[in-house]
């Protein structure tokens, strides 16, 4: 069967409008941002993220984690995730949050294993007022 072009469109429409293109691909950074901001907002435990931090990442989110900086009645939404590669194998990477009306950030580092896998090497968070 020969797809013709109007093969993909619904019955009914003549306009010329196409889904948005797909967007670009999703980096380690992007996934390692919203697992970190599940768990320092207290939707997921510190030690789902054990096998995944190195150094003194783990025991920065130990640290982060029970305080709370994100707990609150609303839920944290992630509102854009960026990076730089400031040398092979290593992404240091931000976040800005949006709780409510509020602003917030995370930074965090991320570093390529000899097993070609990415863990958090280091995080921070600004304090809020």
């Amino acid at each position: 069967m020969t797809r013709t072009r109007n093969a993909t469109r619904p019955p009914g429409r003549h306009d010329q409008r196409r889904p948005h293109p797909a967007r670009t691909p999703r980096g380690p950074h992007d996934w390692f941002a919203e697992q970190l901001l599940a768990v320092v907002s207290g939707q997921r435990p510190v030690h789902s993220l054990l096998g995944h931090t190195v150094g003194p990442a783990y025991d920065q989110l130990v640290t982060l984690a029970p305080a709370g900086p994100l707990r609150d009645r609303l839920r944290p939404v992630l509102r854009r995730c960026g990076r730089f590669h400031p040398g092979p194998g290593v992404i240091e990477a931000f976040a800005r949050i949006t709780t409510g009306d509020r602003v917030s950030a995370m930074a965090f580092r991320l570093e390529q294993g000899p097993d070609l896998r990415w863990r958090c090497a280091a995080i921070e968070m600004d304090p809020l007022a």
